[in-house]
């Protein structure tokens, strides 16, 4: 018996890594495409891109490992029924419940699989990329680096450098200040840096001149300097003043929100993301008892169990379809947080329920070719 499990589970592991891989590929490139927007803006490496792509795999790797488990058990057990290897199998006295056994296994290593994702790295790993995001978004030094490009950082306020050295120097700097319409200033350098303090960052210009041109005078004042700091710190947003979305968040923090307006205002939000964490792993365990219920029920059919595959798709989109009405409820009306949790239990249960209820015997039907043969 253990050989058999050990059989079936294996196919059930392969088959649900296999998919598992296939989506999680699909949805990473399609979700990669928003970076587009920081690589060519902000000049993202292909090292911090592939970093916050990674970032985001706990994100949908919760959602897809309850479809792949059930895509798992059905393509598994179907083609065990259609070997005859089910046949068989029940004919050497192996019951339901043992022939489920392997496929529930799967299940319950889904379900915790998905339980460490929702309660502990989704959390961490999507804040770790929001941080990551916002700071290269905010973070005026990746523009200030770009080459040959006039960067307006600001109204008024324009940065051009013509080259920057592999050693972070900056080669052919002018930085034009027009923000005071009376006395716009432009400066020029042959090199410079830029460094972070604490203040935020700034631009130190070596051998250069400062031109401010008075506005009612029209006249021209120019001062040469052989070192000058332009202070950027008034455009550096701090990272802490940011608002942590839902899914920054872990499941305390969802379900307690703060004192905070945006934590006020955004409560019940934030309370439904938090059960919506606690429910969202048992739908695999569902999903395997809907795919069990469906093709280990009834008698063999050697056209196959297209209908049957078919009603257990079909019910999965429902129960996947209404999890996504009521979270989206739960945010708005609280008092629909139960049948957030009432549409994660019931597949179990009924799964379960016509998974080990004895099946009925059709009794078997009149052969009219007996009845000719004995007359």
């Amino acid at each position: 018996m253990r050989g058999i499990t050990r059989y079936i589970l294996r196919q059930l592991l392969v088959a649900t890594a296999f998919v598992t891989i296939t989506l999680s590929c699909v949805i990473w490139l399609t979700q990669s495409l928003r970076f587009i927007e920081l690589i060519i803006n902000h000049g993202l490496s292909l090292a911090t891109f592939l970093y916050l792509a990674t970032l985001l795999l706990p994100t949908f790797l919760a959602v897809i490992l309850p479809i792949a488990a059930f895509s798992a058990v059905v393509f598994t057990y179907n083609k065990l029924t259609m070997d005859r290897e089910l046949v068989v199998l029940r004919a050497a006295g192996v019951s339901q419940v043992a022939l489920a056994a392997p496929a529930l296994t799967l299940g319950i290593i889904v379900t915790l699989a998905c339980y460490g994702l929702n309660l502990y790295f989704l959390p961490v790993s999507y804040r770790q990329f929001k941080e990551t995001e916002f700071s290269i978004r905010t973070d005026y030094t990746a523009i200030l680096l770009r080459e040959g490009t006039f960067n307006n950082l600001a109204d008024g306020l324009t940065v051009y450098i013509r080259e920057r050295q592999g050693n972070g120097e900056l080669l052919g700097i002018l930085v034009h200040d027009s923000r005071e319409p009376e006395r716009p200033v432009t400066m020029m350098a042959e090199r410079g840096a830029l460094v972070m303090t604490d203040e935020g960052p700034r631009v130190v210009m070596v051998n250069g001149n400062r031109q401010q041109v008075e506005a009612d005078s029209g006249r021209l004042s120019l001062l040469y300097f052989d070192r000058y700091s332009f202070d950027l710190g008034e455009f550096k947003e701090s990272i802490e003043t940011r608002w942590h979305e839902p899914r920054e968040r872990f499941l305390g923090e969802l379900l307690h929100p703060g004192t905070g307006p945006n934590d006020l205002y955004y409560a019940n939000e934030l309370k439904a993301e938090g059960h919506q964490r606690i429910v969202s792993p048992l739908f695999a365990l569902g999903f395997v008892l809907i795919a069990l219920a469906m093709l280990l029920r009834g008698d063999f059919d050697r056209r196959g169990q297209a209908l049957r595959i078919l009603m257990a798709i079909g019910f999965v989109v429902v129960v996947q379809t209404a999890g996504l009405g009521f979270h989206n409820l739960a945010a708005k009306a609280p008092v629909a947080v139960p049948l957030m949790y009432l549409n994660a239990v019931v597949p179990i249960i009924a799964g379960f329920y016509f998974l080990v209820r004895p099946q009925r015997r059709r009794k078997p039907g009149f052969d009219m070719g007996k009845l000719s043969r004995a007359g």
